[in-house]
C-alpha cells in the first residue's frame, strides 16, 4: 500500500510493483484527465506535477509514492468552479484542438510558470519540449501560456 496525496486529498492504494504513477490515476482513482498516450516518455501526454516537478507519469513506479504530492490537470484550479489561467488562456487562444495533449502540456506550463513566471519564448519553448502535439502547431500553445504568464503576474501585484 502506497499513502500519498493526491489534489490536495490524501489517498491510499495498493498496487503491486508492475504498476505505474499513470495507472493508479486513470485506473485506481478515476482522474482520466491524464492521457495515456506512447507509454515510454516521449510524449508528455501524461504529464503532472510530482512534488511540483513535471514527470511523464507514465515513468514513474506507483511504489515510489509513498508520502508524495501529485497534481493533475483536475486539481490544477483551487475552485472547481473556476478555470486556472492557463486553463482560460488555452481556451482562448485557441491552444486546443483534439485536446488530448492539453493536459500534459497544461501542467507542463505549470511546473515552468512556478519556476519561471517570466519565461522568455525560447524558454518556453525549450520548457515544453518535452510535449509533442500533432493538431495546433506550437505558436497558439507558446502564446496561450505567455497570455497565462501575464494573467498570473497582474494578479499577483
Amino acid at each position: 500500500m502506497v499513502k500519498f496525496e493526491v489534489n490536495s486529498q490524501q489517498t491510499a492504494v495498493y498496487v503491486d510493483t508492475t504498476k505505474t504513477l499513470l495507472d493508479v490515476l486513470r485506473d485506481d482513482l478515476l482522474l482520466t484527465g491524464t492521457k495515456r498516450g506512447c507509454d515510454s516518455g516521449e510524449c508528455g501526454a501524461c504529464t503532472v506535477l510530482l512534488n511540483g516537478q513535471a514527470v511523464h507519469s507514465c515513468l514513474v513506479l506507483a511504489s515510489e509514492l509513498d508520502g508524495q504530492d501529485v497534481l493533475t490537470i483536475e486539481g490544477l484550479s483551487k475552485d472547481p468552479k473556476e478555470l486556472h489561467p492557463l486553463q482560460k488562456a488555452f481556451i482562448e487562444k485557441g491552444a486546443i484542438q483534439c485536446g488530448f495533449c492539453t493536459p500534459g502540456l497544461i501542467m507542463t506550463a505549470k511546473a515552468l510558470l512556478d519556476r519561471n513566471l517570466n519565461p522568455t519564448e525560447e524558454e518556453l519553448r525549450y520548457g515544453i519540449s518535452g510535449n509533442l502535439c500533432r493538431c495546433t502547431g506550437y505558436s497558439k500553445i507558446v502564446d496561450a501560456i505567455l497570455t497565462a504568464s501575464e494573467e498570473i503576474r497582474s494578479s499577483r501585484q
